[in-house]
């Protein structure tokens, strides 16, 4: 499995080989030692989440209090969609930023998502189905949002795809507005420290 780190510190995307024969295609989409070897600590899988989203959903930008936060590990078992990792920590030198990877069930890439960074994405193709491995159960007075359509932000939703939101997600504050309630860069970095002690 190949790793490469994001322009956003703390995120990878893994390429893991896929096997495909005349019977279909065979992939291990999450490897332990993998994720270990990259980010530097071991990934506690607590709970796990399925979504199917059709063409043009788009969920997110989505975060938890840090700590414990969540990280997540994210791949597309079916359909394709673009995932959009952000840098929300406030103080970090990619405040803002953003960065994406296409996600499908041809080349079976993953994202990693440390704690404290906003994740999103959407489906590019009808039924398309988006598998989370998360460190934490979901803390529902833990978790908040950012609006994905935040021009301030500008993320690369295709404009030939009209999008299709929660009534939560388009109510979400903008990331200016947010200020108050994101995780703050220092706090991220102690918090990777103490997972790798």
């Amino acid at each position: 499995m190949h790793a490469r780190e994001l322009a956003i510190a703390g995120a990878f995307e893994f390429t893991p080989r896929t096997f495909p024969d005349d019977r279909g295609m065979f992939v291990s989409p999450y490897q332990s030692d993998a994720v270990f070897e990259a980010v530097g600590h071991r990934m506690t899988v607590a709970q796990t989440n399925h979504s199917v989203s059709r063409r043009g959903t788009i969920r997110g930008v989505h975060f938890a209090d840090v700590p414990p936060s969540q990280a997540k590990y994210v791949y597309c078992p079916r359909g394709a969609l673009l995932d959009v990792v952000v840098d929300i920590r406030v103080g970090s030198p990619t405040f803002g930023q953003w960065e994406a990877v296409r996600l499908d069930a041809v080349e079976c890439k993953a994202v990693y998502v440390p704690e404290g960074l906003g994740h999103a994405f959407i489906a590019l193709e009808d039924d398309t189905a988006m598998n989370y491995l998360c460190s934490t159960p979901y803390n529902p007075t833990g978790e908040h949002g950012i609006n994905p359509m935040d021009p301030a932000l500008g993320l690369p939703w295709p404009a030939s795809i009209e999008p299709v939101l929660s009534p939560k997600d388009l109510a979400a504050p903008t990331l200016a507005e947010a200020t108050d309630i994101l995780p703050t860069y220092s706090d991220c970095l102690a918090f990777y420290e103490k997972l790798r002690s």
